[in-house]
């Protein structure tokens, strides 16, 4: 069974993020209004992201890393700009 970590840009263009191991099924529910927390008042939303995990876990940690992520870190990481991700990420371990 595979499980997701998606990205989704929401009508005030804000990012949602979250997991799952029913992708289409969990963004229509985002759509529908099924959830009514972050993404409800946010409606309609766009999967902007996603990639595949073997465990749950796996799309957990991954979850709660890519959460923790500045926007323009997040916006890299949908753009596939892999030299800016790693540019953004040293800058943050450097601050430290």
């Amino acid at each position: 069974m595979a499980f997701f970590v998606y990205i989704l840009k929401c009508s005030d263009g804000s990012f949602y993020t979250g997991h799952t191991d029913n992708l289409e099924q969990r963004i229509g529910q985002h759509q529908n209004g099924y959830y009514k927390g972050y993404t409800y008042k946010r409606r309609p939303v766009e999967c902007v992201w996603s990639e595949n995990f073997s465990t749950r876990y796996e799309a957990l940690e991954a979850e709660k890393r890519i959460k923790g992520w500045t926007r323009a870190k997040k916006q890299a990481l949908i753009e596939g700009d892999w030299e800016l991700l790693s540019l953004l990420a040293k800058n943050h371990r450097d601050r430290r």
